[in-house]
């Protein structure tokens, strides 16, 4: 289960938040690179789940993420991920959910690539009261290839690894006040995957 709070934050912002004390000194950074999947009349959207091939340093990954509640930019979801080869979609593997894992299989001859997200992460491990929290800084583009649509992808990701929920909209207030001033991260509801096939569609 993944429980994360996204904040949406403008480029000005940036030298702000990264001064801020708790995100210093400069977190670990990976390059991420991602495929999107789903079937020609879009199933996998029509039960909000997302399907996802990942290029994590020199490792595969196959994340499988359903359905989920999203208020105020505090998701809570259930997700699967595990090594993978390209294109080979073992659901069967991943999942630990039988039903699940065969409904994806059925539908994997359908599934094709939409759109994909490459993004450069900085990631810290932060204590927040009895919370342990992992702040992701996401920066770089979402893009349809084959086409010229893409647009710029800039977002902060607190999820919780340990302690209550509220832990993460305390962190959030916390990192709002920088050395340098306020910086108004904004709670978003819109996922990668969302924004995505937001893009995709307009293809």
């Amino acid at each position: 289960m993944e429980t994360e709070l996204k904040l949406s934050l403008y480029a000005a912002e940036l030298p702000s938040l990264l001064a801020h004390p708790l995100l210093t000194p400069t977190g670990d950074t990976q390059r991420l690179v991602n495929t999107y999947f789903d079937t020609p009349d879009l199933a996998l959207q029509q039960r909000r789940m997302a399907v996802r091939e990942r290029l994590a340093g020199d490792q595969w990954l196959l994340t499988v993420k359903t359905a989920g509640q999203s208020q105020n930019g505090l998701s809570r979801r259930q997700e699967w991920e595990g090594p993978t080869s390209p294109g080979a979609l073992a659901f069967d593997t991943l999942i630990d959910d039988r039903v699940l894992a065969a409904e994806l299989m059925a539908m994997r001859p359908h599934l094709k690539a939409l759109f994909c997200t490459d993004f450069e992460r900085q990631r810290w491990v932060v204590a927040q009261a009895d919370a342990q929290i992992e702040v992701a800084l996401d920066q770089g583009r979402i893009h349809v290839p084959g086409t010229a649509l893409n647009e710029p992808l800039l977002e902060l990701e607190l999820e919780l690894l340990s302690g209550p929920d509220s832990s993460l909209m305390a962190l959030a207030d916390v990192l709002r006040q920088t050395p340098q001033g306020p910086v108004g991260l904004t709670p978003s509801d819109a996922s990668k995957a969302q924004r995505g096939m937001a893009l995709w569609q307009r293809a």
